[in-house]
């Protein structure tokens, strides 16, 4: 994983893991940039990444979307705080059959308890293929209690 968080120059910044692991890592999704204020990840579309009929599956594009949605809130929320998904739509405005899609998450809304991000996925860093909206709760952090 390549992040380049340049745009969090707070040296108290929250760290990542270095492997994003489940959905994530089943779907190939590679972080590009990760801030408080834009999170930026792109994935491949190959048959995996299909639908029955040949193209990108919409609930792949909504795992992408909600992946750097939820980073982004993860790090934008007070320490000790992490965020956790209410609610995502998505509109799937142009089919892909292969390649590689950049997901662009910024937020609308950051209060103290819900954050609003919104997501534009591109293919190839040219069509819009889709546009999420993500609300994420800001919730406290459950303390690690099996060390």
């Amino acid at each position: 994983m390549s992040t380049d968080s340049s745009s969090n120059s707070d040296p108290a910044a929250k760290d990542l893991p270095d492997d994003l692991g489940g959905v994530a890592g089943l779907l190939d999704i590679d972080l590009v940039e990760t801030g408080p204020e834009r999170v930026t990840a792109t994935m491949p579309v190959t048959a995996k990444h299909h639908q029955p009929f040949g193209v990108l599956h919409g609930g792949v594009s909504v795992v992408l979307a909600e992946t750097v949605a939820s980073i982004g809130a993860y790090l934008a929320a007070p320490e000790g705080h992490t965020a956790v998904g209410m609610e995502v739509n998505a509109n799937h405005v142009r089919s892909v059959q292969k390649g590689r899609v950049a997901a662009v998450a910024t937020p609308l809304h950051t209060g103290r308890t819900t954050h609003v991000w919104s997501v534009k996925i591109h293919h190839e860093g040219e069509k819009l293929i889709c546009v999420s909206r993500c609300t994420l709760a800001i919730v406290q952090r459950e303390s690690d209690s099996s060390s």
